[in-house]
């Protein structure tokens, strides 16, 4: 077998060799040839994570579904609102089976497209060249409702949805299709998602992404306060109440609690740079700052956050 260090200097490579001779491809897509990411460090979403253990034996143990007269599914689709965790699943899934992981920005890559044209054929072909040279590879199709997506703008009415679809599915099926490749959908928007992604042979197994409040959303946060912790060396928080604090409002994602804890912190260290000694992180300083993301959240009226 292959030293891990060179399957991963193989994918690296291959993958920025492809990008570097399509546009769209360099500016939609990233690669992390070796992901270091455990579901341990995904607070909550027992349900999801089974699936995911499921959907890795594809990999890991490819027999064992024959001895249960069954087979994987082809792909995956994650569904739930933004920054509940679909992107952090997908990169566990990778971890797990040790492969590389390719995020693909549907989005971004659809107004790449039209806005740059002429590279259709030759992303196609690419494509299927490059995954059928790459070593094992899980590809996440990140935000397939593309014409509700945020990177342009939300509800746009104006794409040319059949020909974007033609190029999307054709780029989903040969994914599938190629060997020792995992494949994952998300979207933020199901309700509104075009049936052709989720039929046979394609996204045929739907996972629902909702963390369940406040259970998940503590067990979250609680992962996170810790890792903030190791990454600084020694212990930031007092006797935090986080089944009080995430009490005071149901709204927010699990990335917009995060993101509202790391507000603290930062705010923590500005009164150190400015030469105070700050006291560790209360639950009153966390619930402060969960009524200003509130009150902004207000006045922009716009969904926000990443599960960082």
């Amino acid at each position: 077998m292959e030293d891990s260090t060179i399957l991963r200097e193989r994918a690296q490579n291959l993958w920025t060799s492809f990008a570097r001779k399509v546009d769209p491809v360099a500016q939609a897509t990233q690669i992390d040839p070796g992901p270091d990411f455990g579901l341990g460090r995904i607070g909550g979403l027992d349900g999801p994570k089974d699936e995911i253990q499921t959907y890795a034996c594809a990999a890991t143990s490819p027999e064992v579904y024959g001895r249960w007269g069954t087979y994987p599914p082809s792909a995956l689709l994650l569904i739930g609102r933004r920054g509940v965790g679909k992107t952090l699943l997908a990169r566990a899934l990778a971890s797990l089976t040790g492969t590389a992981f390719i995020t693909v920005a549907v989005p971004r890559l659809v107004i790449e497209v039209i806005h740059r044209g002429g590279q259709v054929a030759e992303l196609l072909s690419g494509w299927s060249q490059t995954l059928s040279e790459m070593p094992p590879v899980t590809v996440l199709f990140e935000e397939l409702e593309f014409s509700q997506a945020r990177e342009i703008g939300e509800r746009r009415q104006d794409l040319p949805v059949g020909p974007v679809m033609d190029l999307l599915l054709d780029l989903v099926d040969r994914t599938i299709a190629a060997d020792d490749t995992l494949v994952v959908g998300s979207t933020s928007h199901p309700e509104t998602l075009r049936r052709a992604f989720a039929q046979p042979k394609r996204f045929e197994r739907v996972v629902e992404v909702t963390p369940l409040f406040p259970q998940d959303i503590v067990e979250a946060l609680e992962v996170h306060a810790a890792e903030a912790e190791k990454r600084a060396g020694h212990s930031l928080f007092d006797a935090i109440d986080w089944t009080r604090v995430v009490g005071h409002h149901r709204e927010p994602s699990t990335g917009d609690w995060v993101r509202i804890v790391h507000a603290v912190l930062r705010r923590k260290a500005r009164h150190e740079a400015g030469g105070d000694e700050p006291s560790a992180v209360t639950s009153e300083e966390i619930i402060a700052e969960v009524q200003r993301f509130v009150r902004t959240s207000d006045r922009l009226a716009v969904p926000s956050g990443n599960y960082l």
